[in-house]
């Protein structure tokens, strides 16, 4: 599949952000352009405007973030059902994660596959991840912080997961014997 890119421009004709599709069918990476001068740079992370003109939800509802102490600390791979799917703007705004989407549609030719990005404070990049997936990263640094915007409500009635090293989906993390929850350590095989 070839990588579909879509832009968005400031009102000068520069490029804010780019909207990166991946191999996992409504997957994209969102990277931001920073615009430096002396001070420093300014980047714009999200747009309501520009995500509903590249085709993806901007209605977000619920942001959460997420504190991992340790490097190696692995959280996922979860999922909300239906009715209560949702879609996530994941980012990580200190340290640096290995973020991993798993598609679980069954009607989607990227069924059972997962991809990985590495998510930083430094390249600033989100990965946005449609409904019917899973979401789940791995720590790559002490003290790493992430941050989330859904576009519906946490619902503990509808929260799942599949098990980390479910050997149906096969994720190769990259730091061995990560450190879990004992609920992430209990999640089932994925059953189709």
């Amino acid at each position: 599949m070839g990588r579909t890119v879509c832009y968005a421009y400031s009102v000068t004709g520069s490029i804010l952000m780019r909207f990166e599709a991946c191999s996992l069918v409504g997957v994209y990476r969102i990277i931001p352009e920073p615009r430096a001068d002396a001070r420093g740079w300014l980047a714009r992370t999200y747009c309501a405007r520009e995500f509903a003109e590249s085709g993806l939800q901007s209605g977000f509802v619920q942001c959460s973030t997420s504190f991992s102490r340790r490097r190696g600390t692995l959280r996922g791979v979860h999922f909300q059902l239906p009715p209560n799917e949702e879609v996530k703007l994941v980012r990580c705004v200190r340290g640096s994660a290995y973020d991993v989407v798993v598609d679980l549609r069954p009607d989607s030719s990227s069924y059972l596959k997962w991809l990985a990005v590495e998510l930083t404070a430094d390249n600033l990049e989100a990965i946005y991840i449609p409904k019917g997936c899973g979401h789940g990263f791995q720590a790559l640094a002490d003290n790493t912080e992430m941050f989330y915007q859904m576009d519906a409500y946490y619902s503990p009635e509808s929260s799942a997961g599949i098990r980390w090293d479910d050997p149906a989906v096969g994720i190769r993390w990259p730091i061995p014997c990560p450190i879990l929850s004992e609920r992430d350590a209990t999640f089932a095989d994925f059953q189709p």
